[in-house]
């Protein structure tokens, strides 16, 4: 596996033959906290997955720590900014989980520690998180005199406006089972089996047609909160219409009514290269 960038600096982008990529923090001597650097990274490795997008991504990091949150001399250098700089910063954060959460294919966390402020809500932005039994998770803002502004609307929707209140105020350590139980994690595994589980996710995610999982997370993402009126009707009528008579659809129904595996067309060919190495290995 070779990454996608001839500049490699904090943030690797790799893509298997499989057409799944994998985007890891690599910052492990800071336990992969964010500064504007590493935010700005993302964000472009993010903007190229949305031009070509890939089957699966899967965002993890090295090291001991997913993300501390907020690098420490990053936060020394946001407290000497203005209101406008600091908007203009913030606004940086804001695009970074607004692509990862709008990103068309289906995505993965592999958290397999701290993850902690704003890591919290590159969490939240992913469609599963698959966390260790040692991974801690920590709405941490308010201990500096902060907030977590920019990803309280992702988390919300995670955990709900009620959890929220609670764990955003006190800033409680959560450990993974916690965090399963308010349905930010989907899976709490022993640390040896953390790859082993994201891979079979992966292989699940693949086993579907691209087609119907890019269309089916862009209508929860379109019509999840909204009340069922007569244009969310429109919407979905249309879309299982058009999906039916679909080449995947069709490709699809045949499949199932010929017992046999759907041979799901590769839609978006994009830079693959071989398998060489594990991403999570320093």
């Amino acid at each position: 596996m070779s990454d996608t960038s001839n500049s490699v600096h904090f943030v690797d982008c790799q893509i298997n033959e499989q057409g799944v990529a994998y985007l890891t923090l690599k910052r492990p001597d800071v336990h992969n906290a964010f500064d504007d650097h590493l935010i700005a990274e993302l964000v472009r490795r993010l903007e190229a997955l949305h031009a070509s997008p890939p089957r699966v991504l899967v965002l993890g990091s090295i090291g001991k720590s997913f993300s501390a949150g907020a690098d420490l001399g990053w936060m020394q250098r946001m407290a000497q900014y203005t209101e406008a700089e600091n908007k203009q910063d913030a606004l940086a954060l804001a695009r970074l989980m607004q692509l990862l959460d709008t990103l068309p294919c289906p995505s993965i966390a592999r958290v397999q520690g701290a993850a902690y402020g704003g890591a919290v809500g590159l969490a939240a932005c992913c469609d599963l998180v698959i966390a260790s039994e040692k991974a801690r998770f920590c709405l941490s803002e308010v201990k500096i005199g902060l907030s977590p502004a920019v990803i309280s609307p992702y988390v919300i929707k995670a955990i709900g406006q009620r959890a929220m209140r609670r764990y955003a105020l006190t800033a409680e350590v959560l450990d993974a089972v916690q965090a399963h139980t308010l349905g930010l994690v989907h899976e709490v595994v022993d640390s040896d089996q953390l790859d082993v589980r994201v891979d079979a996710f992966i292989q699940l995610l693949l086993a579907n047609s691209p087609q119907g999982v890019r269309s089916t997370k862009a209508l929860i993402h379109a019509i999840g909160y909204r009340p069922i009126d007569d244009s969310v009707q429109q919407k979905t009528t249309d879309l299982i219409a058009s999906i039916r008579v679909s080449a995947e659809g069709q490709e699809g129904l045949s499949a199932f009514f010929q017992k046999r595996v759907p041979q799901w067309p590769d839609l978006h060919p994009i830079d693959r290269h071989s398998q060489e190495e594990h991403p999570y290995v320093p």
